[in-house]
């Protein structure tokens, strides 16, 4: 079992791939075509949709998704 996640945030890098937020809209918005960012809602989110938000940082192309508790 993995821990609950307490933070989700997006460090420098993004190229707005967009996989984030195919995975996770509640959580991930890309901001027009600039960035991805955090929505500020989305701790909301982030129990009912830990398995698509660790999905979506193990499938950033840059690695770029980083997590604050959820899986190893």
């Amino acid at each position: 079992m993995t821990s609950p996640i307490r933070r989700v945030w997006i460090e420098e890098g993004c190229i707005s791939c967009k996989v984030c937020e195919d995975l996770a809209p509640q959580v991930f918005v890309v901001d027009g075509d600039d960035t991805c960012i955090v929505r500020k809602d989305a701790q909301a989110h982030f129990a009912s949709l830990q398995d698509e938000i660790e999905q979506a940082a193990k499938d950033c192309p840059v690695e770029v998704i980083k997590l604050e508790g959820g899986a190893s």
